[in-house]
């Protein structure tokens, strides 16, 4: 009778202990759950605010390069006071990194501002933006136009790029500001390097591909 007692409590003890590590597995299991489904999202937000831009902005089916040296008609769309280069930025409110360069642009329209007729379009489905709130996003006093016909002209699928456009209409520099995407490094400026070429008539910089390949938001919706 003692002996069938203890195999009775010892058998207890067993399923007492069973459940008890199958309680901690199952609670090491939700902690290893909780804690992928948190890295997991925590990847997927990097992913959409930082890896995804430093990609290149894939380029559309129907594309057209537009080359440096070709004529741009644009139609009197820019301004061309005093027959001075145009320089075009394209920006869409909506894309990070156009907003990260807000103040780049601000630093080059202050710096060549009397030599070089600027003017920002602005590309983005949403209509509910004017002319002066652009401006004011900026605050700069330069044109603003929502004409998207104006990037396909120009070459241009992806915010922000910068086009400058000798006095002569034709495509002088097609490309991105920077290769940082706060515009930090200074000794990547190339629009900046591109807009000194031009004004001491040099011809255009050979930039590498950091410069050439388009990155950023893909038109018309930033996204990728």
């Amino acid at each position: 009778m003692y002996i069938l007692h203890l195999s009775s409590l010892h058998l207890i003890y067993h399923n007492e202990l069973d459940c008890w590590q199958m309680k901690l597995k199952i609670k090491y299991m939700l902690v290893f759950i909780w804690l992928g489904l948190i890295f997991f999202l925590i990847g997927r937000l990097f992913w959409k605010n930082e890896i995804i831009y430093t990609l290149p902005t894939p380029v559309p089916v129907s594309y057209h390069p537009v080359m440096p040296g070709e004529h741009i008609n644009l139609q009197d769309k820019i301004s061309n006071v005093n027959n001075k280069p145009a320089f075009i930025h394209f920006f869409n409110p909506a894309c990070p990194c156009s907003r990260f360069n807000i103040p780049h642009i601000q630093s080059l329209v202050r710096k060549y501002g009397d030599k070089i007729n600027f003017s920002i379009v602005v590309l983005s489905k949403d209509s509910k933006y004017t002319v002066k709130e652009i401006q004011e996003k900026f605050d700069l006093n330069i044109p603003v136009l929502f004409d998207q016909s104006i990037a396909s002209t120009c070459g241009v699928y992806s915010t922000p790029q910068a086009v400058i456009i000798d006095s002569n209409q034709k495509l002088f520099y097609r490309g991105n500001y920077n290769k940082s995407r706060y515009c930090v490094d200074t000794k990547s400026n190339f629009a900046q390097m591109a807009v000194d070429s031009l004004l001491k008539n040099n011809n255009t910089p050979i930039f590498n591909a950091l410069a050439t390949t388009s990155y950023g938001c893909q038109l018309p919706l930033c996204k990728k």
